[in-house]
């Protein structure tokens, strides 16, 4: 009797501890639960925009000159430094005008003799018309003199022609600046020969204002052009003076405005596109002929545009998504089409209303069906530099 009451005490002790094992361990599961995921939220920015579309070119001059010498001859004096900025009719080179020196005294001196054997012919000549009408002189002599007064005037415009040369020459010894812009470095020392028309001594480019060339598809010329009509002109005439921007790749620049005012007027048949020229004021002269940048031209009238930060979109399989935050917590993704970047943000095209609201940070601790803590931020209108333009990164609409 008193094992099988030792039995029982030891029975009853083991379900005691089985049930207290198990109530401590629905007590620590229920502890363990995970709390709901702190993600910050907003509402979209929705705003009107302008769609652009967005072309790589390169800078080049307005006006640009090879400089060449007129005459030949050997370099004797170079006027500037190598890579300033130069005027208009600056001295730039000399050549050795001793030898343009003596060619103009040989025709001044030719010239005085024409003079002197005109002045002689014009007297004769004049004599022979006083004798001729008393009868001392012959009709035939005065026709003598009368030619030789015609041959001796034609002598002197010959001998002036030749000192107007001369003086051309001594003044083509100097060469100055065709153009006002920055002047290249010389390419050719000091004593070497200068073959006339033919050496080139440097070059010069104008830098103010500055032209941007850049090639427009079919699809996207023709509703350049069809714009351009709107307003009473032609694309290949600047499409009305249609604004544009362009950036370079130096980031701390802001972009720099501008205006079309040039279109070839013709496609070009192996590529498919036309040459379009958009002019941009340079008085800083930060741009440079050659340089690259990236332009941006309006492709759309206005429209309301719902745009949020790019941070803001996830992916599912093959399509992309937002997560929407209900009144309770529960999150919801939502698919999306997206479009260009505006003002520091995504375009949606599809998918979405504007009146949500939307995980913006903290997308990897967020899953569907999970409860988050949502911390709401307003977003600001614009997420870019200010003075950075409205321009579409040229992406296709996913």
């Amino acid at each position: 009797m008193p094992k099988t009451l030792a039995r029982i005490a030891i029975f009853s002790f083991t379900i005691a501890i089985l049930a207290g094992s198990h109530l401590t361990g629905s007590q620590a599961l229920a502890q363990s639960a995970p709390p709901a995921a702190p993600v910050t939220v907003a509402k979209p920015v929705v705003r009107d925009v302008i769609d652009s579309d967005e072309f790589i070119g390169r800078f080049q001059a307005v006006d640009e000159v090879s400089v060449r010498s007129r005459v030949g001859g050997y370099l004797q004096e170079v006027h500037f430094e190598d890579g300033t900025m130069v005027k208009q009719g600056d001295l730039l080179f000399v050549i050795d005008q001793r030898p343009f020196i003596t060619t103009l005294n040989e025709a001044t001196a030719s010239l005085e003799v024409a003079n002197s054997s005109l002045t002689l012919a014009d007297a004769q000549f004049k004599r022979a018309q006083s004798l001729s009408t008393t009868g001392s002189q012959s009709a035939s002599t005065l026709d003598d003199r009368r030619r030789d007064l015609i041959s001796a005037q034609a002598n002197v415009r010959g001998a002036q022609a030749s000192v107007d040369r001369a003086n051309l020459d001594m003044d083509f010894t100097k060469i100055t600046a065709p153009l006002s812009g920055r002047i290249d470095r010389r390419l050719i020392s000091v004593g070497n020969l200068v073959q006339a028309d033919q050496t080139v001594l440097t070059t010069i480019v104008s830098l103010d204002p500055i032209d941007f060339y850049f090639d427009v598809d079919e699809r996207r010329l023709l509703s350049y052009a069809d714009e351009a009509r709107k307003h009473g002109s032609a694309l290949q005439q600047g499409g009305g003076g249609l604004d544009v921007t362009v950036t370079i790749a130096d980031a701390a620049q802001k972009a720099f405005k501008g205006k079309l005012d040039f279109a070839e007027n013709r496609v070009d048949n192996q590529t498919g596109t036309m040459r379009v020229r958009a002019r941009f004021p340079n008085p800083n002269l930060v741009l440079q002929p050659g340089l690259f940048g990236r332009v941006q031209v309006e492709g759309s009238n206005s429209y309301k545009a719902i745009l949020v930060p790019d941070e803001a979109i996830g992916s599912d399989q093959n399509q992309r998504v937002v997560y929407t935050v209900g009144t309770d917590g529960s999150i919801t993704p939502k698919a999306v089409r997206l479009g260009p970047k505006l003002y520091g943000y995504r375009v949606i095209r599809e998918g979405m209303t504007g009146d949500e609201t939307i995980v913006v940070n903290g997308l990897m601790r967020i899953r569907p069906g999970v409860k988050v803590a949502p911390q709401l931020i307003e977003l600001p209108q614009e997420a870019s530099n200010p003075d950075a333009p409205a321009q579409a990164d040229q992406g296709t609409d996913q």
